[in-house]
């Protein structure tokens, strides 16, 4: 495997690599320790070299580009089922999968249910999931987590690893893109593939100012990770043919260094990219009490009161409550927005909602121009009188009433 690389200064021939190998990828030969293709980089005899004789590196430009095919998506799991994102991401890998003709596989490590979960995946049309199951992957532990992903990596040789840009894909996606020596673009919001199998990979720079479009033209795989509620969910297919295939795991594979003393369940909030129904405070909001306005809208609706950049700036809330390329990317039912302009650094991370109301005192916003509804009015005139009609339709709605 051309991708580790031995000190032979510092090793002592211990053996200690060779023994403990969980693919018998390592011998002793006459120059030393020789590695064969049986070498899943799975990085336990790094972990075990007493000497730190062994790495990764990978020179630019050495790899060959018609040896990494296809397209691997990494299936996270949440609260023992798979994280949504994990949808989204097989969804975009198969629409860029056809455009050069490449396959799309799952590859997903966890504890018990894990090959459970994966069944789950098949109904979308991927062509294999690559299942790594083992006690010791209890709760997300990101050095063992990453021996097994890389093990799947170097087995197959993917061109491109899709990775959802969660709590737990932001931790492990950059420790892939390491240990393979290649590059990583992080918060990927638009994906796009060259004749050539470059990914084209698209995300706000400059604090959101600017698109940037960044390619990895050298080296394999390329990693990305990719925010959740950006792309466009797959949907089931009525044959599915994909297989699973459950892959060895050896107590070295599943141990970790990182030790779990304690772990407390905590209250989590929902997030704003999982609310239905947002109400956003733009820099139209111009007092406290037009904000308590907005956010008497947002409550009597039942959904979130959220903000653009510049409000967030002015104290008004923090960034998980601020949509836009530099806060969160949200895809509700409905959004209604207040006194927000619509520049295209907040629209980015919006303009997929099902339906958009814009209110906005000036006729020439360019919210208007993504809205369903535009109304051009002054919010004081416009909010109260909204929430008496929804409250009026809510208490109705509760006596069995019609309201029209």
């Amino acid at each position: 495997m051309e991708l580790l690389k031995f000190n032979q200064e510092r090793c002592d021939l211990c053996r200690l690599c060779i023994n403990k190998c969980p693919f018998q990828a390592l011998s002793m030969e006459a120059k030393g320790i020789a590695v064969n293709e049986k070498c899943r980089m799975c990085g336990v005899c790094i972990k075990v070299c007493p000497r730190d004789a062994i790495r990764f590196e990978q020179k630019a430009g050495s790899a060959n580009k018609r040896e990494w095919n296809d397209i691997l998506v990494y299936a996270e799991q949440e609260n023992g089922d798979i994280h949504p994102v994990a949808y989204e991401l097989i969804g975009e890998a198969k629409r860029l999968a056809a455009k050069v003709g490449y396959r799309v596989k799952v590859v997903i490590v966890g504890a018990g249910g894990t090959g459970e979960n994966a069944k789950k995946l098949l109904s979308y049309g991927v062509e294999k999931v690559y299942v790594y199951e083992h006690p010791g992957f209890t709760g997300f532990k990101a050095d063992c987590y990453t021996d097994a992903v890389a093990d799947c990596i170097a087995a197959i040789k993917p061109s491109i690893v899709l990775i959802g840009a969660t709590a737990l894909g932001r931790s492990l996606a950059p420790r892939l893109s390491t240990r393979f020596h290649t590059g990583l673009t992080a918060d990927c919001t638009q994906l796009d593939i060259k004749g050539n199998t470059d990914l084209v990979q698209i995300r706000p720079a400059f604090g959101g100012n600017i698109m940037a479009q960044i390619m990895i033209t050298d080296a394999r795989p390329q990693f990305a990770t990719v925010r959740y509620r950006v792309m466009e969910p797959a949907k089931k297919v009525e044959d599915p043919t994909g297989t699973l295939e459950l892959c060895p795991v050896t107590d070295d594979l599943a141990r970790s260094r990182i030790k779990v003393v304690e772990a407390t369940a905590i209250c989590r909030s929902k997030s704003i990219s999982e609310e239905e129904i947002l109400v956003v405070a733009g820099r139209g909001v111009k007092t406290e009490k037009e904000l308590e306005l907005v956010q008497r809208l947002a409550d009597t609706l039942g959904g979130q009161l959220c903000y653009t950049r510049p409000m967030v700036e002015q104290g008004y809330g923090d960034t998980s409550r601020q949509i836009g390329l530099s806060g969160r990317t949200v895809k509700p039912k409905l959004i209604i927005t207040c006194g927000v302009s619509g520049a295209i650094q907040f629209t980015a991370g919006m303009n997929g909602s099902e339906c958009i109301v814009a209110i906005d005192r000036n006729p020439e916003a360019l919210i208007f121009n993504i809205a369903n509804y535009c109304i051009a009015d002054d919010l004081n005139n416009i909010l109260p009188g909204l929430i008496q009609r929804l409250q009026v339709w809510k208490e109705g709605k509760q006596d069995g009433v019609s309201i029209q």
